[in-house]
């Protein structure tokens, strides 16, 4: 559908040259964690506060392509304020509706997805570079509501056309990860 298409890449480039959160938190109280992509050079840094269980604050710095950069964006605006729960809530979506192949996209919103992904994996492991990596053939369909808790994230569900952009979009996540063990002290 070009139209979709058209608004998801201006929601992106609204990301990119716009970028929600930029800048750096005072360490300490904040945790800082830096990710790095090899295969393209991207660079993220994710400042995290967190009070009570919740997303206090968030800053992002680094360096990327358009879709590293977004997607960094879109994830900090969609968890300040929310519960470290919720947060990996929404992580498990993410990287699940980054599981998909091209060849199982379809014209609906639906996407399949892993039932096996999300159980019994670590904080450290739960946002972990592999779940976009393989196929299961034990897959599910991703709800609209999941999707649609996702906000503009789901302008980045193309990116799976793109098997090497992925590790772009979910570099942020896997950064964010990191600072959310840190801060927890599960690491």
């Amino acid at each position: 559908m070009p139209g979709l298409e058209d608004l998801y890449r201006e929601i992106i480039l609204d990301h990119y040259s716009n970028p929600r959160n930029r800048g750096e938190l005072e360490v300490p109280p904040a945790v800082r964690s830096e990710g790095f992509n090899p295969l393209c050079g991207d660079e993220t840094v994710v400042y995290l506060l967190l009070k009570d269980g919740m997303i206090d604050d968030i800053a992002i710095g680094g360096r990327g392509c358009s879709i590293s950069s977004s997607s960094a964006s879109m994830m900090s605006a969609l968890v300040k304020g929310k519960s470290v729960e919720q947060v990996r809530d929404f992580t498990k979506i993410f990287k699940l509706m980054l599981s998909v192949h091209e060849g199982t996209l379809g014209g609906d919103h639906s996407h399949p997805i892993s039932e096996n992904a999300t159980q019994n994996i670590g904080p450290a492991r739960e946002l972990g570079q592999d779940l976009g990596d393989s196929p299961d053939p034990s897959a599910r369909l991703l709800t609209d509501d999941e999707l649609a808790s996702l906000g503009d994230l789901a302008a980045l569900q193309g990116v799976v056309k793109f098997p090497v952009r992925i590790k772009c979009a979910l570099l942020p996540w896997n950064t964010l990860t990191q600072s959310l063990v840190e801060a927890l002290g599960t690491g």
